[in-house]
């Protein structure tokens, strides 16, 4: 029953918000997001926390202006989330534009398949979801909702423009089989990570656990790994979805320092992107959480 009632709430809310004019939904998923982050104070202390340890020199003031930005474009992606369905190959031009596509098509030129690296910045759900409408459809890794029913719908919305999910736990062989077809495999790999499945590297000067199974799959098959993040352009009022030049790839023999060092070049790449725009960046998110043996504790609750 309880799963039948979260379905229903989830296809109420994403018809509703869908179904209303996209100035005003993206109002009212803003309003939303700043509603519920007022019922979470652990979360908001986390995201001040992360603040502290990125940007030590700046005020209380600026923190919290960024944290205004990362509502704003939360509630942003969740409108935009809701609209999917709306969304085509002939209109999606208005709402996002490709920068430095030569690089992804530079990557996917080299018959190898192309290893998408990116994270959670601004509306990142529609990045994958417009460069399909854009002619060029991925699979995504993704962590399966327990409830099956609002698994099959979020799957559903994300799926429409023609991208394919990958059970994160189960990844390993499907990735490989789409790099061996040529495809491209989207990541996203800012997140803490379980030491087993994971490296320390540097985030902000900060030691953080981090998926090592991009650099794998990039050591392993020879694929590119290409950044590309989603941004805000407020000049044009259009969200910028910005490619880069594959990722140079270490290379010395010693898979354990090459798995290691690759992964920090990834994670530098993610940093300077944060940097750029520190409040499109999922700051509510315990990027710290796993410590290297030894390290005190960065969350105290």
């Amino acid at each position: 029953m309880r799963e039948r009632l979260e379905y229903a709430a989830a296809w109420l809310l994403l018809k509703s918000i869908g179904a209303i004019p996209r100035p005003i939904a993206k109002f009212v998923g803003a309003r939303t997001v700043g509603f519920f982050l007022l019922l979470q104070p652990r979360l908001r202390r986390s995201a001040m926390q992360n603040l502290r340890l990125a940007f030590p020199d700046w005020s209380n003031k600026q923190r919290k202006a960024v944290i205004g930005g990362m509502v704003r474009q939360l509630g942003w992606m969740g409108a935009e989330f809701a609209r999917f369905p709306r969304y085509t190959k002939t209109n999606i031009e208005r709402i996002v534009l490709l920068d430095g596509f030569e690089n992804f098509a530079a990557a996917q030129s080299r018959g190898k398949g192309v290893l998408f690296l990116t994270g959670h910045m601004s509306a990142w759900e529609l990045a994958p979801f417009a460069q399909a409408l854009y002619g060029y459809p991925l699979h995504f890794l993704v962590r399966p909702i327990d409830n099956a029913r609002l698994d099959g719908l979020v799957t559903r919305y994300r799926c429409a423009s023609g991208n394919l999910p990958i059970d994160k736990n189960q990844s390993a062989r499907a990735v490989l089989k789409v790099l061996a077809g040529g495809g491209t495999v989207g990541i996203l790999a800012d997140h803490n990570t379980l030491p087993s499945e994971g490296v320390f590297v540097d985030f902000f000067g900060i030691p953080a656990s981090t998926t090592a199974g991009l650099a794998r799959f990039a050591l392993h098959t020879d694929a590119p790994v290409v950044p590309g993040f989603m941004h805000w352009d407020p000049s044009l009022r259009k969200y910028r979805l910005a490619f880069e030049p594959a990722v140079e790839l270490a290379r010395t023999g010693d898979d354990a320092a090459d798995v290691r060092e690759n992964t920090q070049r990834f994670t530098r790449v993610i940093e300077n992107y944060v940097r750029r725009y520190p409040d499109q960046w999922l700051w509510l998110h315990r990027r710290w959480t796993t410590r290297p043996p030894g390290d005190p504790p960065v969350y105290q609750d």
